[in-house]
């Protein structure tokens, strides 16, 4: 006999509902009890409920059980009133019909003997957010700001700053924040002075711009007495609270240095406070009090140094590295006076990728020349490390320490090692390293090449580490004696291989291993220069043009132009500029720290506040340049046309270069013939000037034509034209956007971006000013404002420019949208001519 198929079957979850109609058998039973007073009752009530929460909670509609739960909110068991709270909160603002309903109910909790319940139903009534019911939360209000408990207090403080965001005039004509001064000054519960404290900071700084009395009340947070009067009391405030005083105490000025003295002495023990946002508040505040003395703000790193180093060994590991990356900028800033601590920032083996990564970077910074031998020995510890990215960082980190002058001779020898480590990854950081320590250390050049020669290029197959090798072939093709027949391998493989940059570094080091081997390498070259004229990317099809015409221009010339004598590189370019650093150190205490970002990098215009625009860019105020300075650029056109021939298309045309001499590209059919390379320089006219190079990049120099007489049109701007940001957030909040295009930057305007300080001074020799700017490469975002002479109308210009496509993103908002046209085209020509000599 078969055995019974086997039925599955599923137990429904006791936090879902089982079938359609399990809301409507929940709707029924609610309704059956709601008027029971039978003993158990409120322990069937309190299941269900469980039940109608579990469902909300995981995002079902129970909305439908609205009049019923209303129905059960006459009870005096307080677990019950809390779920049903819970449910009229959340179902309210969706449905305000229905919450009008809860109205009579939570007012009379208001007046409730138990005041747990009279603080959770002002609460409740407080978190209805729904606006045709304000009027409804006044007297509740005013009612539980004189309650004699202070938990009712603290709801209704909170309730002031609810019922001002939903209806701003019934909170002001209310008075309701004269009524939270007297309880922030004088309430003996500090939980009531925080939240008193907390709204009348937002309800007076938004107030403050359309109130002269609000702007004073503002002010007077900062008064001496007020501060001290916190201090005073800020043992006594909740860990929030005392973030909350501290970052007040952080705005207020102090008169001279007694008083500094005065209020670190008053928070000298928040250092020691088991709560970390207590520390890092008390630290920023320490630190911007000292920025003007200098021998205080030393002796507060040595002093702020046990807390942050305790703080980072104890909590959880996400807290860990919140409090690791203040201390991580604080070493950046002043590397030496943690020198001796180092040992606290070695890795553990349990510790996540992301703090051991910070701790690397925070080795490399501490490094010295008295501890360089230890911590490289602990780093090359790391660089067998299961986790592989760790292990990367570390090589990274002891490459680093090298560059920066501390033992150099050991940790060259510790490199070299690494390459007998025979592990991809590790061989791959190394050859770059190595790159790196030569052109900075070239008398290292015998020691490293005599290892490097030894690696099979095969085994090489991450992009950078190759293109190191290859740069190392051509750099020290002398020294290595299978050099050219390595590059030559390599050529041969030339379609195999995906990444441009190691085509392009083939190009090159193939070039100076010509100089130096030229009957070796004359094979190699008309292969490599053949297969990057025909090849598909741009860049590389570019250079191997440049250095195909080089040569037949003139050999000794291209010598001296891809292999001159260099001089070791000192410095290394850092990867945050020292702006951006001081932007970070400024939002001390913040997610800036974290993401090692600014915080307009990574917020939105909406959460940037009412200073969105003035905070990108310290520089606001840009006086107009005087209008003789303006100088007439020569004019820069694009010639894609002849960089993009073919070779075979241009012989066919007869195509001639900008100079007059004609030329032919090799063609790349796989022979091995010869490249041929004359050293004359070909025939040209002793008065015709050269431009072979700007031919070449697609640019041709051409005088700059005579200026046209202006037509009756033209747009003419006020050179010293004003405008403060406020006015201009405001109006570029209410203007349309008249134009949007992209615009594609000249190769120069690209190349002349560097900072975002660049284009400024340009752009106002066309009367045009900007009011921010920020970003770092490759994104650079502006703020431009132009005014017209004769009727004063504006122009507001938002310009986002990429210098890695070329391309700006500009958005125009203008008074008179007729001229935004006419603007455009001014701005756009003010655009291209940025970067002409």
């Amino acid at each position: 006999m078969a055995p019974p198929a086997h039925q599955s079957h599923r137990s429904p979850s006791p936090s879902q509902p089982s079938g359609k109609g399990e809301v409507s058998d929940l709707k029924l039973q609610i309704r059956q009890l709601a008027g029971s007073r039978a003993p158990g009752a409120d322990d069937s009530k309190r299941e269900l409920f469980k039940k109608v929460i579990s469902y909300m909670t995981i995002g079902i509609d129970v909305s439908s059980l609205f009049s019923e739960m209303v129905m059960c909110s006459s009870t005096s068991d307080i677990v019950l009133k809390k779920m049903c709270y819970l449910y009229v909160s959340n179902y309210a603002k969706s449905n305000p019909d229905l919450a009008l309903l809860t109205i009579n109910f939570l007012q009379k909790d208001c007046k409730d003997e138990d005041p747990m319940i009279r603080g959770l139903a002002l609460r409740s009534l407080c978190s209805l957010r729904v606006a045709n019911l304000v009027e409804y939360l006044v007297e509740p209000l005013r009612s539980g700001l004189r309650d004699g408990s202070s938990y009712v207090r603290v709801v209704a403080a909170t309730g002031v700053l609810k019922l001002y965001h939903i209806s701003t005039s019934t909170c002001i004509d209310g008075d309701f924040p004269s009524l939270l001064k007297p309880l922030m000054l004088n309430d003996p519960d500090t939980q009531v002075v925080a939240n008193c404290l907390f709204a009348l900071q937002e309800i007076w700084s938004s107030e403050a711009s359309t109130s002269d009395e609000a702007s004073r009340e503002r002010d007077g947070l900062l008064s001496k007495p007020f501060i001290y009067y916190l201090l005073n009391r800020i043992k006594d405030f909740s860990e929030w609270a005392q973030c909350l005083v501290l970052e007040l105490v952080a705005k207020y000025i102090p008169l001279d240095s007694n008083e500094i003295f005065d209020i670190m002495n008053l928070l000298e023990d928040r250092l020691q406070h088991a709560n970390g946002a207590v520390v890092l508040a008390t630290i920023k505040l320490f630190l911007q009090l000292t920025l003007s003395m200098t021998d205080v703000h030393q002796q507060v790193y040595e002093r702020i140094k046990a807390p942050l180093l305790t703080l980072t060994s104890t909590g959880s590991q996400e807290q860990s590295y919140a409090v690791l990356a203040h201390l991580h900028l604080l070493v950046m800033r002043a590397p030496m006076l943690f020198s001796s601590d180092y040992k606290h920032f070695y890795c553990h083996y349990n510790e996540p990728s992301y703090v051991k990564k910070l701790k690397l970077e925070m080795l490399t910074a501490v490094a010295n020349e008295d501890n360089t031998y230890e911590i490289v020995t602990e780093l090359c510890e790391y660089a067998a490390n299961v986790d592989i990215p760790i292990a990367r960082e570390s090589i990274r980190a002891v490459g680093k320490i090298a560059l920066q002058q501390y033992d150099v001779n050991a940790i060259v020898d510790r490199l070299l090692q690494f390459l007998e480590m025979e592990k991809d990854y590790v061989t791959a950081e190394t050859l770059v390293l190595i790159k790196d320590l030569l052109r900075k250390y070239p008398q290292w050049s015998h020691d490293c090449i005599a290892v490097v020669g030894n690696i099979s290029s095969n085994n090489v197959q991450e992009p950078k580490a190759k293109a190191a090798l290859i740069w190392m072939l051509g750099e020290y093709a002398q020294d290595m004696a299978d050099a050219p027949y390595i590059l030559e391998s390599m050529i041969e493989n030339w379609e195999e291989e995906d990444s441009p940059e190691v085509r392009l570094h083939l190009l090159t080091a193939t070039m100076k291993c010509f100089f130096r081997r030229p009957p070796e390498t004359q094979k190699a070259l008309g292969a490599a220069l053949a297969a990057g004229i025909a090849d598909f990317h741009q860049d590389v099809h570019d250079r191997a043009l440049f250095y195909y015409r080089l040569l037949q221009h003139n050999v000794s010339v291209a010598e001296r132009v891809v292999n001159p004598p260099k001089q070791a590189v000192s410095v290394f370019a850092d990867t945050q500029s020292s702006e951006i650093k001081d932007r970070i150190f400024d939002e001390f205490n913040s997610l800036s720290v974290v993401y090692q970002k600014p915080s307009y990098m990574f917020t939105d215009k909406e959460h940037r506040g009412p200073f969105e625009f003035s905070e990108e860019v310290g520089h606001l105020s840009i006086q107009a340049p005087a209008t003789d300075n303006v100088i007439l650029a020569q004019r820069v056109e694009e010639n894609d046309k002849d960089l993009l021939l073919s070779s075979s298309q241009k012989e066919d045309a007869g195509a001639v270069s900008n100079n007059g001499s004609a030329y032919d590209a090799p063609l790349y059919d796989g022979s091995s013939s010869l490249l041929a390379v004359s050293s004359a320089p070909p025939s040209t006219s002793a008065s015709q000037p050269s431009f072979d190079i700007d031919d070449l990049l697609g640019l041709s120099l051409q005088p700059a034509p005579a200026p046209l007489p202006p037509s009756p049109n033209v747009l003419h701007l006020n050179a010293k034209a004003v405008l403060d940001p406020g006015t201009f957030q405001q109006k570029w909040r209410q203007l349309p956007i008249s134009l949007s295009q992209d615009f594609c930057m000249t190769p120069l305007g690209v190349a002349s971006l560097t900072t975002p300080q660049t284009l400024l001074k340009h752009v106002q020799g066309h009367s045009i000013q900007c009011i921010a700017s920020g970003g770092q490469a490759p994104n650079f975002k502006y703020f431009f404002f132009a005014q017209k002479v004769d009727d004063k109308s504006l122009f507001l210009v938002e310009c986002i420019i990429n210098t890695s496509s070329g391309k700006a993103q500009i958005k125009i908002k203008a008074d008179d949208q007729s001229t935004a046209q006419a603007f455009s085209d001014l701005f756009q020509s003010a655009l291209s001519k940025f970067g002409m000599p």
